[in-house]
C-alpha cells in the first residue's frame, strides 16, 4: 500500500434536479479515521458514493481530489452496510472477488493470510450461509483488506450487528485499517465517539467538526470521556436541521 493521502470533496449535488446536499466542504486527513454523522436524508451516503465513483445518477458540481494530486481511481475500497457476499462462492472466493472480477489469478495464499488476520482461516471453504452475522462482516472486512487500498470508505458496515459483535468489529477494523485514510459514515454516536480521530456532523447547513477526546481510537466504550463525547454528539444531532 502506498502512503495514504488526504481526501477532499467540496461542492453541491442534485438528483433529477432536486438538491441532495451543498454547498459542503469535506476534508479527510491522510492516514486517519474520520467519522461522518448526520440525520437521515442530508446526503451522507450520496457523498460516499461520489467519492467511490458510484454516483452516476448524481449531478455534482465541485471538486473531488486527493491531497497528493494523484488520481483517486484504483486507490479506494468500499465496505457497505450489507456484507454483499456471493452465496454461491465459498469464503476464500468471496474474499478474492475483486481479483476475479478483474480477471486476475486467484490469490489463494493471500486470501488465506487475510482470513487468518480476521480469525476466519478455518472457514476458508465454507459458504456464507453457514456463518454468523459477525463472521460475515469479518469476511467483508477481509475482502476490503484484500484490495489493499490507501483510502477506505465505510458505509455503516457494523450497524446490523449486536452490540458485542459491533464493538469487536470496531476494534478489529481499527487495528487492521491503521495507517489508511478512512471515511466512516455512521448514525451511531457511540461508534463515532469510539472510532474517530476526526468527527464531523453533516446537516442541511453543511459540515461541522466536533472535538473528540484526546485518547487514541478505539476508545474505551465506558470511559467517562467517551460517554461525555457521545452525549455531546447526540445533543448536536437532536438540534440539527
Amino acid at each position: 500500500m502506498n502512503a495514504a493521502p488526504s481526501l477532499r470533496l467540496a461542492g453541491r449535488a442534485r438528483i433529477d434536479g432536486t438538491a441532495v446536499f451543498g454547498p459542503v466542504a469535506l476534508d479527510v486527513p491522510g492516514g486517519r479515521w474520520t467519522c461522518l454523522l448526520g440525520p437521515s436524508g442530508v446526503g451522507k451516503s450520496t457523498l460516499l458514493r461520489l467519492l467511490a465513483g458510484l454516483g452516476d445518477e448524481v449531478a455534482f458540481e465541485g471538486e473531488i481530489a486527493a491531497g497528493d494530486g494523484a488520481p483517486l481511481d484504483g486507490r479506494m475500497a468500499l465496505m457497505a452496510q450489507s456484507d454483499l457476499l456471493m452465496p454461491w462462492l465459498d469464503i476464500g472466493a468471496n474474499v478474492a472477488l475483486g481479483a476475479r472480477l478483474r480477471g486476475e489469478a486467484h490469490p489463494h495464499d493471500r486470501a488465506r493470510a487475510v482470513l487468518t488476520r480476521v480469525g476466519l482461516a478455518d472457514h476458508l471453504g465454507k459458504r456464507p450461509n453457514t456463518l454468523s452475522g459477525g463472521q460475515r462482516q469479518r469476511v467483508a472486512l477481509a475482502r476490503t483488506l484484500m484490495e489493499d487500498r490507501a483510502i477506505v470508505l465505510l458505509d455503516e458496515p457494523f450497524s446490523a450487528l449486536d452490540a458485542r459483535s459491533r464493538a469487536r468489529m470496531q476494534d478489529l477494523a481499527a487495528e487492521l485499517l491503521a495507517g489508511r485514510t478512512v471515511l466512516h459514515v455512521t448514525h451511531d454516536t457511540a461508534e463515532a465517539a469510539r472510532m474517530g480521530h476526526q468527527v464531523l456532523l453533516m446537516t442541511r447547513d453543511g459540515i461541522a467538526s466536533a472535538s473528540p477526546p484526546d485518547a487514541a481510537p478505539p476508545r474505551p466504550y465506558d470511559a467517562p470521556e467517551t460517554l461525555a463525547f457521545q452525549g455531546q454528539l447526540l445533543r448536536r444531532l437532536m438540534e440539527a436541521q
